[in-house]
């Protein structure tokens, strides 16, 4: 029999087993960077102005980063998710408010994420959008069904998907051509007019996703370990890497979106490819039928991985803020309800897309101040609470994210 001491000499063999492990929970994450409501506003951003819109990706990128931590840490010091913290912490008046506009902004998330897929089932297969948002939530069962068996296969996936997807934009930046200086200009912060603000924060809200900041809380819930020792440590270590990685390959997609919509689309006069079908009809044309397939395949592993991943963040709220657990299929069959009724009317989906995440932008606020609140008490998060500073950055984080909602309020009922 082996002793305790030679046991404990063979450990530091391990750590590259363990780091490499630790990369998957934030990837999953990440899904909600690059959903289609992503492709709909960063196109219709590029196509528009250009690459004056960039700005607003980097920073939203940046931004994410230490949002989704923050909700990472509550989730491996706590073992709670944010919705089941904020059950313990509030009273039921508050929580029943919170949980009731954390279902809005699932519905919200929904409706991109089945609008994006049935686009992308349409351009590659020709599935009339009635169908295609119906089969959309068929798949979504399949990848949760999946999800179900094992975390660390599906997670393998998404970072695929992932994967792909910045391939794909990466040949597709490669052949739309790119305008370094004016690309250079576009990280200087501006909006030509209400137009681009809008945009800009429909930018925001299609990147910092109020489900993203539940998901994230919920997904680490297994790295949790009884007390504050070493373990802790390392496993806050280890997300860290998890959140630069994935929310790096998620802004990199993000800005290449955008870059591709720029010099494809604003670069060849055309000011107006405001649709997710126009834009591959005009990839088609102006690039070649090779990079528009590759662009509706892109939209379609976008569509499919978040699809899944809405209703997965969906059931979590419910089952935090409530403490119920309804089935799956009932769950899905609700928050696409929505979506169906948008197909059925025959709207503009990259329309109703952008909309969409103009109304999530609206659902950070309620997602951040929680987390932000719960995570700088000592009471529940001990030695690993938020230190003033760190309060403070965060409070800034949501005060401009309000002050931007306010704004947005003030453009649409101010004549």
């Amino acid at each position: 029999m082996r002793s305790p001491r030679a046991v404990r000499r063979r450990r530091p063999a391990a750590v590259p087993v363990t780091a490499l492990r630790a990369l998957g929970p934030a990837f999953v994450a990440a899904v909600a960077y690059v959903d289609p409501g992503n492709f709909a506003t960063n196109i219709e951003g590029g196509s528009s102005y250009g690459y004056s819109l960039l700005w607003v990706v980097v920073a939203a990128g940046l931004v994410a980063m230490p949002v989704q931590f923050l909700s990472a840490k509550l989730g491996i010091v706590t073992g709670r998710s944010l919705p089941e913290a904020c059950r313990e912490r509030y009273g039921r008046r508050t929580t029943r408010g919170l949980w009731l506009q954390a279902e809005a902004m699932a519905m919200a998330t929904d409706i991109a994420e089945f609008m994006g897929t049935a686009v992308a089932l349409d351009l590659l297969f020709g599935i009339p959008l009635p169908a295609a948002v119906c089969l959309t939530g068929a798949l979504s069962y399949l990848m949760l069904g999946f999800q179900a068996r094992r975390h660390r296969p599906f997670e393998v996936v998404i970072a695929v998907m992932l994967c792909l997807m910045c391939a794909g934009f990466g040949y597709l930046m490669l052949r739309s051509g790119v305008d370094g200086a004016a690309l250079a200009s576009g990280l200087v912060p501006g909006a030509e007019d209400n137009r681009a603000t809008l945009l800009a924060l429909g930018i925001v809200g299609a990147t910092v996703m109020p489900h993203a900041i539940y998901l994230h809380s919920a997904l680490v819930r297994r790295r949790h370990v009884a007390g504050t020792g070493a373990e802790i440590d390392r496993a806050l270590r280890a997300e860290r890497i998890d959140v630069l990685v994935a929310l790096t390959l998620a802004g990199v997609i993000n800005a290449s979106m955008l870059i591709v919509a720029a010099g494809a689309f604003h670069g060849s006069g055309l000011f107006e490819v405001a649709s997710l079908s126009d834009a591959h009809a005009a990839l088609g044309g102006w690039v070649g039928p090779a990079a528009a397939l590759v662009f509706a395949l892109a939209l379609l592993a976008a569509g499919m991985s978040s699809s899944g991943i809405g209703t997965l963040s969906g059931q979590i709220v419910m089952e935090g803020f409530t403490g119920a657990r309804i089935p799956m299929v009932v769950r899905r069959g609700i928050t696409m309800a929505p979506a169906v009724l948008i197909a059925m009317a025959g709207w503009d989906p990259t329309q109703a897309l952008i909309l969409s995440q103009v109304v999530l932008s609206f659902g950070i606020a309620p997602a951040l101040v929680p987390l932000l609140l719960i995570t700088r008490d000592r009471a529940v998060m001990g030695r690993h609470a938020n230190a003033r500073p760190v309060t403070a950055l965060y409070a800034l984080i949501a005060a401009a994210i309000i002050a931007l909602n306010a704004f947005l309020l003030w453009l649409v009922l101010v004549p």
